[in-house]
């Protein structure tokens, strides 16, 4: 491979990533090396990962973890008794008894398949779920790849097409260009808080049946970056369309375990198309997507996540099971995320009082962050109801747009670039989500400690007035 021109096409094709954490980390390297910088360190919440933004781990999950790694900790006394014996039981199920064993299944250690099925028919009061319909693989993408490897096809007016929210999870679009599907673009509604619109729905299909053929629809519930949680009626809405257009619901819900919006709860896909009848309950085909990316959890780096298959033809199960793959100490860490701690053992009080102080800081901080962008001079931005991030629109001064020109980069990305450079903060850039449009956005992690949240934003305000100053 000589040249760039031998290189595969499709990943020519892939669009260039912003690569915002590059700099970050270029920028805390000078610090490191003694550079003077207006600003002590970097505070990186452009992604949804909680340890990098300050948030200390689950202990009981670090805990078990620890004693499966290194088995001799089975004999540590100091460690709770309920820790040493789900680490035994974990160990138990791999081969070997050691998590460095290959797997000898395709598809994931049955005994975690079944612990994850009885935890969703638990979550959708008593809706069945089957163990064999449970895949895990190594994270969200890789599900999500895995799947959308099997639905690329065609090329032109052939090509298989994806309806994709906009905004969207900002990794999708990139994802999208790999497996080589068209991304079929639907707007959300801002000023109904990021909701879903059913004429919207059929007028991107619509669109883009002309240079392409939609097969699938990604739904994001609650949603990345914005935080809107669907309504049952809204989802039944979902479910009908995607029904009588022929499409498979691609459902991803990690953000599940995070719904802190008042009166708002999230419901499943699943669940609300068990309830449909037998017309669509037996017949719709529906993927839902899961991880340990979750704001309880948050062990991103664990890479570890699951799909569940529903109505997916036996044949096509098949080749979903073969190609998936997944690490053993990620599925250990699935299963305790779906099974932990009970009320009868040791581990419980403290696991329960780390869990609400996740929730607490959360919502305080999903409130808090609002109300303070909305004093902003500038800037705009819809209340969050679940998950990790924050979506403020950002009104961008003429010289601002003018310079991304000349620079040849895109504005959001510029004041993005000009904030880590001048105030130490990394924020994603709206156009990562894959808004195109002049409404330009910004997305932050907002699960951080309260007192980095506050030099965040203190932060951000400075530099955004600093940019408004040039304009008097």
């Amino acid at each position: 491979m000589s040249t760039v021109q031998d290189v595969n096409p499709r990943v020519r094709g892939i669009r260039a990533p912003v690569n915002l954490q590059g700099l970050a980390a270029c920028i805390s390297e000078q610090i490191a090396k003694s550079v003077k910088k207006p600003f002590k360190s970097v505070i990186d919440v452009s992604s949804g990962d909680p340890h990098k933004a300050g948030m200390p781990p689950i202990s009981f999950i670090r805990q078990v973890m620890a004693v499966c790694l290194y088995p001799e900790l089975l004999k540590e006394k100091s460690l709770p008794l309920d820790v040493r014996q789900r680490a035994q039981k974990l160990l138990d199920m791999c081969s070997g008894g050691s998590v460095g064993s290959y797997s000898t299944t395709s598809g994931g250690l049955p005994q975690v398949q079944k612990s994850i099925s009885e935890f969703i028919t638990r979550r959708d009061g008593g809706v069945p779920s089957h163990p064999e319909d449970i895949i895990l693989t190594t994270g969200l993408q890789k599900s999500l790849s895995v799947f959308l490897n099997l639905l690329t096809s065609g090329e032109g007016k052939t090509q298989t097409g994806v309806l994709t929210p906009m905004p969207c999870p900002h990794t999708l679009p990139m994802l999208l260009d790999m497996t080589g599907l068209a991304l079929v673009p639907y707007r959300l509604f801002e000023e109904q808080g990021w909701a879903v619109n059913l004429d919207e729905l059929h007028r991107a299909l619509e669109a883009g049946r002309v240079h392409c053929e939609p097969k699938a629809i990604y739904i994001s519930n609650p949603g990345k970056p914005t935080g809107y949680v669907q309504d049952r009626e809204t989802i039944e809405k979902v479910i009908h369309f995607a029904a009588t257009n022929g499409l498979i619901i691609l459902a991803e819900e990690v953000h599940q375990d995070s719904v802190y919006g008042q009166d708002k709860e999230f419901i499943s896909y699943k669940k609300v198309l068990s309830e449909m009848g037998k017309t669509y309950a037996e017949t719709m085909e529906l993927v839902s997507f899961h991880s340990i990316s979750t704001a309880h959890i948050g062990e991103g780096g664990l890479r570890g996540g699951y799909m569940e298959v529903i109505n997916i033809d036996p044949a096509v199960k098949k080749y979903l099971t073969v190609i998936s793959s997944a690490s053993v100490l990620p599925q250990l860490a699935l299963e305790l995320s779906v099974n932990p701690p009970r009320p009868e053992d040791s581990s419980y009080n403290s696991y329960t009082q780390e869990i609400h102080h996740i929730e607490d800081t959360l919502s305080q901080n999903a409130k808090r962050a609002c109300e303070f962008l909305n004093r902003v001079e500038g800037m705009s931005c819809q209340p969050s109801m679940a998950g990790l991030f924050l979506y403020p629109r950002v009104h961008l001064p003429p010289h601002i747009v003018e310079e991304a020109k000349r620079l040849e980069v895109k504005a959001d990305v510029l004041y993005c670039q000009r904030l880590l450079r001048e105030e130490g903060i990394c924020v994603g850039a709206g156009c990562e989500n894959g808004q195109e449009d002049k409404n330009y956005h910004i997305r932050l992690c907002i699960l951080t400690p309260p007192s980095t949240l506050e030099e965040i934003l203190a932060r951000l305000r400075s530099f955004h007035h600093r940019l408004l100053e040039k304009l008097a």
